[in-house]
């Protein structure tokens, strides 16, 4: 039987960023292959929203390289960035407009059909709202009309950071079912960065963990929790790794 390796799309090599002397990212490596939901994990203040941010060219790397869909970022931002929808931190909109009208102006940046907007807020469930003012939505709902937003180009790798910041449990349920459909039934490709573990352990199947800018483990979510039977879930692991870390 022929066994058919997943292809890498993202491969960061040994990157970091260093502000004022000190090193934020210390010399990280990522390996994201298509169709994986990969769970960027980490503290608050970890590296995480940095490393994110390097990854879609926001700011520039002090060392190491990022490829996507073998491209290097820094050479061939603007060919990447027509496959790669982004949610970094809090979405973008207009308050004073509906959610149709905002996807509308994205859609124009993005040169797609407008049939696309209405496809969009059927997968994010805002479908039926669409016509309502932004400025009358839950966070939630934007959090979802956020992460339209980022599909409205069809991507082949969406980047989600920190997505169910500030949710309550229903609004970070819908977006842990977003995700699961967005990978299962669109065949997206997903890095999503999080703190909250037990939400990422139910969706992800790679993990990259991170921690004072150092990288702690990457690889396979199974393989982890192997290698630490003796933890009961991956917020036991993840606490046993940062605590051998710092001995």
């Amino acid at each position: 039987m022929r066994i058919y390796m997943k292809k890498c799309i993202l491969k960061v090599s040994n990157l970091s960023k260093e502000y004022k002397g000190k090193k934020v990212v210390d010399n990280i490596s990522l390996n994201i292959s298509e169709g994986s939901v990969y769970g960027f994990i980490g503290p608050n203040g970890a590296g995480k929203s940095t490393t994110i941010r390097m990854l879609l060219g926001l700011i520039k790397n002090s060392g190491g390289s990022v490829t996507i869909f073998d491209e290097n970022i820094n050479k061939n931002r603007t060919k990447i960035l027509q496959n790669i929808g982004a949610l970094v931190e809090s979405p973008s909109y207009y308050d004073h407009l509906s959610a149709y009208n905002n996807l509308k102006i994205w859609a124009t940046i993005r040169m797609v059909g407008k049939d696309r907007i209405d496809h969009v807020l059927k997968i994010v469930n805002l479908y039926d709202d669409k016509d309502k003012k932004v400025s009358k939505f839950s966070l939630g709902m934007k959090q979802r009309l956020g992460i339209a937003q980022a599909l409205i180009g069809d991507p082949k790798l969406l980047i989600l950071d920190e997505p169910t910041n500030g949710l309550d449990p229903m609004g970070i349920r819908e977006i842990r079912n977003l995700i699961t459909s967005l990978a299962k039934d669109y065949n997206k490709t997903i890095l999503v960065s999080s703190h909250l573990l037990s939400e990422m352990e139910l969706i992800i199947n790679d993990v990259g963990i991170i921690n004072k800018g150092k990288l702690l483990y990457e690889g396979s979510l199974d393989q982890l929790k192997s290698k630490y039977s003796s933890c009961e879930n991956l917020e036991a692991i993840f606490f046993n790794l940062i605590e051998r870390s710092t001995l």
